[in-house]
């Protein structure tokens, strides 16, 4: 039963003397037309507009990259590569494997003398094995190399990929590794193999120096654990200091560009100066094959 009373109009929420018929497609609240804001289906409220612009907001990183729903992947699959390659180095013979001889960075070709006396060529960039450059990074043969080179990964990739983005960081691991790369071809012995993760792994620490100094974090630790690996790096027989100067310094510049480029050109700078560290590295690696292949 009914009192034959007619239901009042709806009026806007934000302007009650308004009738209105129009509701925001996200709250459902009555809107007017002034209230009205178009939407991909339908008009949203200003209150909405504004809430879907913050949450759109947090998508992006502090620093222009799209933030990633698991920073830890990239760095778990860097890991699982490492661990793959590994693992068939030493299914294969480990320091004696030819898959060394195929992956390490060896900047001229060499001749190895086998147990038996004979004599293997092995391949280097410099005639050539280009893919090196890159592969060597992903190399190693030592159990306690790889533990060293992947729990820093373990520690510092996530950080990065949380505060740079996956693509960015992604980005920022090859270019430094390529980075160390080159420094190996022009310091390094010709004839002298070189592998592992360490070119990149300090050019992680360059970039998260940087940063750190940006928002005036905790630099002074960071510094310090550099320093330490460093030591560690001028000290220690076997260490390919040129590697790791070389990552170290392409990452501190790369990560100076993804942190001060200016907002509103945040992008064309970071790629830029991103670009120009690798079209460096490659023109020295190829000026330095040039010569030793001459």
């Amino acid at each position: 039963m009914t009192s034959g009373v007619p239901e009042a109009p709806p009026t806007c929420f934000r302007h009650q003397g308004r009738e209105t018929y129009i509701r925001c497609q996200r709250c459902d609240r009555p809107i007017c037309p002034d209230c009205m804001r178009s939407a991909s289906v339908g008009f949203q409220c200003p209150e909405c507009v504004a809430e879907g612009a913050r949450t759109t907001r947090q998508l992006v990183t502090p620093y222009g990259g799209q933030r990633s729903g698991d920073p830890r992947l990239t760095s778990f699959v860097l890991i699982g590569i490492n661990a793959l390659v590994w693992l068939a180095i030493a299914a294969t013979g480990g320091g004696s494997s030819r898959l060394l001889d195929v992956l390490a960075l060896l900047p001229r070709s060499a001749t190895r003398m086998g147990t038996d006396g004979s004599l293997t060529l092995i391949r280097g960039v410099s005639d050539g094995a280009y893919w090196q450059l890159l592969t060597s990074a992903f190399t190693h043969v030592s159990l306690l190399h790889i533990g060293f080179n992947m729990l820093a990964l373990y520690f510092l990739g996530p950080t990065l990929e949380n505060v740079l983005g996956r693509v960015r960081f992604l980005a920022l691991y090859l270019v430094s590794a390529l980075a160390g790369s080159a420094a190996v071809m022009l310091f390094s012995s010709p004839n002298g193999q070189t592998l592992g993760a360490s070119g990149a792994i300090f050019g992680l620490m360059g970039a998260l120096a940087v940063i750190a100094l940006k928002v005036q974090g905790q630099a002074q630790q960071v510094f310090v654990w550099i320093g330490l690996n460093l030591v560690i790096t001028f000290t220690l027989p076997g260490i390919s200091w040129q590697g790791h100067l070389g990552g170290l310094v392409g990452g501190a510049v790369i990560g100076a560009a993804m942190v001060y480029a200016p907002r509103s050109h945040r992008s064309l700078v970071q790629w830029s100066v991103t670009g120009l560290v690798l079209a460096a590295a490659l023109v020295l690696i190829v000026a330095r094959s040039l010569a030793l292949g001459g």
